[in-house]
C-alpha cells in the first residue's frame, strides 16, 4: 500500500534561523582572525532583543554586537514594525572563556592526536531520490522558502511579504520507494497588515498558489515537476493572519531546528546542533563527514540509499563505531558491515582528520545556517572580515566541502564497481 512522507523548512527569517545565523556569524569571525579558536555559542532573540552566550578561547576580540546587528539586518528585520530590529534590538553579551577540563581533552602537542570535544553518535545519509542525493520532500520544502525570500527581496511580485516563514511537503509513495504525487503543500508566511482580514488571506493564498509554486516549479527537474498536480491539498497560512512573526511573536535559540538542517525525517540524527560550533565538536564536524561517506558511496553506485552512524567519547581520537545501513538497497557483494569497515578505511575519521579533509578551520559556516546543511552546491568563494579590534581580512574559502564528490573513484576502484 501506498505511503506518505512529510518533511517542513523554516526560513532565514524564523526566529530559530536567526539565532543559529548570528551564532555562526560570530564563529566565521573569530575563525576568520584565529583559525585556531574554540567556539560554543548560542544566541537567543526575542522581542527587542539579543543574548548571547557560551564558551570561547581564542586569541582574538571581536565586536559582537555589531555582528549580531548586520546579520539580522541581513535577514531583513529592519523595520519598528517587526518589533525587532539590527538598528534598534538590544544585545548582551554573556561569552565567557572555554573550561580548561574540556580543552584539555581537546587540544594536544600532536594536532592529528587531537581528540574529539565531546561524546555522542553523528549520522550522515544520502539517496539517489534526487540530483544531490538529499530526500525530495525536504528540497522542495526547502526550495519553497528560498524562493518565497527572493520574491520578498525583489517586492514587485508580491510586496507584503516580512521575513518569517515556514513550509511543508507531504509526497506519497509507492510500496517500492518511488514518489508518486506531491499531496499537500503547506506555506505559513509573514505579511503587512494591508487589508480586511478574510480578502488578505484570500490574497495571500492566491499569491502563494499562482506566483510562488509556479517559480519553485519551474527550477525543479522534469520528473519532480510530474509529481505537481491539481489535486494538492494546500494550507496557506491555515491559522489566519500573521502579522506578528519572527522573534517577536516567538522567542528563537541557536539548535532548534536540527531536522531542517539535516534529512528532513529521513535517515537519523544524533540530536547534536551544528550552529555556533567549531569543528572541534564532532557535533559538527563528524556530522558533515558522514554526509560526506553517505553521498560518495551512494554516488559511486555502492547502494541506492545509505545511512552512516560514527560514534565519540570526549577527548579520544579514533571513533568509538562507524555503522552502515544500505536499507536493503546494496549494490556490491558486501554485507553493511564489511562496507562500513572499508569505509572507515577510505575516510579517516579522526577530528583532526576531518578538520583537515573537509578544510573545517576556515570561515564558512554563516552560509550553512539557513536552508539546510545538507545538499548544497560546493563553492569557492572570497569573504571579507573587518573588526575595529584586528583589521580587515579577505579570505578565499570553499563551502559545502561535504558535498564534493571527491572521493567516487577511490570508492569505486576499492568496491570494484
Amino acid at each position: 500500500m501506498a505511503y506518505l512522507f512529510t518533511s517542513e523548512s523554516v526560513s532565514e527569517g524564523h526566529p530559530d534561523k536567526v539565532a543559529d545565523q548570528i551564532s555562526d556569524a560570530l564563529l566565521d569571525h573569530f575563525l576568520a582572525f584565529d583559525p585556531e579558536s574554540k567556539v560554543a555559542c548560542e544566541t537567543l532573540v526575542t522581542t527587542g532583543q539579543v543574548v548571547l552566550a557560551g564558551e570561547v578561547k581564542s586569541n582574538t576580540y571581536l565586536d559582537v554586537q555589531t555582528i549580531a546587528r548586520d546579520v539580522i539586518n541581513a535577514i531583513g528585520y529592519t523595520k519598528g514594525a517587526y518589533q525587532f530590529s539590527g538598528n534598534s534590538c538590544g544585545v548582551i553579551s554573556l561569552i565567557h572563556e572555554q573550561s580548561q577540563d574540556i580543552n584539555q581533552g581537546v587540544d594536544r602537542s600532536s594536532k592529528e592526536e587531537q581528540g574529539a570535544g565531546d561524546q555522542g553518535m553523528m549520522f550522515g545519509y544520502a539517496t539517489k531520490e534526487t540530483a544531490n542525493y538529499m530526500p525530495l520532500a525536504l528540497e522542495i520544502s526547502h526550495s519553497i522558502l528560498k524562493e518565497l525570500a527572493k520574491l520578498r527581496r525583489e517586492g514587485t511580485e508580491i510586496d507584503y511579504l516580512r521575513p518569517d516563514s515556514k513550509s511543508q511537503v507531504t509526497i506519497e509513495y509507492s510500496d517500492d520507494n518511488v514518489p508518486q504525487r506531491i499531496v499537500a503543500i503547506v506555506v505559513s508566511t509573514q505579511h503587512d497588515e494591508f487589508d480586511a482580514d478574510e480578502a488578505m488571506l484570500q490574497k495571500i493564498k492566491k499569491d502563494i498558489i499562482e506566483i510562488l509554486i509556479p517559480r519553485v516549479k519551474k527550477q525543479l527537474p522534469a520528473y519532480v515537476q510530474e509529481l505537481f498536480n491539481d489535486d494538492i491539498t494546500y494550507h496557506i497560512n491555515p491559522t489566519g493572519k500573521f502579522v506578528i512573526g519572527g522573534p517577536h511573536g516567538d522567542t528563537g535559540l541557536t539548535g532548534r531546528k536540527i531536522i531542517v538542517d539535516t534529512y528532513g525525517g529521513k535517515g537519523a540524527h544524533g540530536g547534536g546542533a551544528f550552529s555556533g560550533k567549531d569543528p572541534s565538536k564532532v557535533d559538527r564536524s563528524a556530522a558533515y563527514a558522514s554526509r560526506h561517506i553517505a553521498k560518495n558511496l551512494v554516488a559511486a553506485g555502492v547502494a541506492d540509499e545509505l545511512l552512516v552512524q560514527v560514534s565519540y567519547a570526549i577527548g579520544v581520537v579514533e571513533p568509538t563505531s562507524i555503522l552502515v545501513n544500505t536499507y536493503g538497497t546494496s549494490k556490491v557483494d558486501k554485507t553493511d558491515g564489511e562496507i562500513a569497515q572499508i569505509a572507515s578505511k577510505i575516510f579517516d575519521m579522526r577530528p583532526a582528520a576531518i578538520e583537515s579533509r573537509l578544510k573545517l578551520r576556515n570561515p564558512i559556516y554563516l552560509e550553512t545556517a539557513a536552508y539546510g546543511h545538507m545538499g548544497r552546491i560546493p563553492q569557492t568563494v572570497t569573504k571579507i572580515f573587518e573588526s575595529p579590534y584586528n583589521g580587515k581580512v579577505e579570505k578565499e574559502v570553499d563551502l559545502f566541502t561535504w558535498e564534493k564528490l571527491d572521493y567516487v573513484d577511490e570508492v569505486r576502484k576499492v568496491f570494484g564497481l
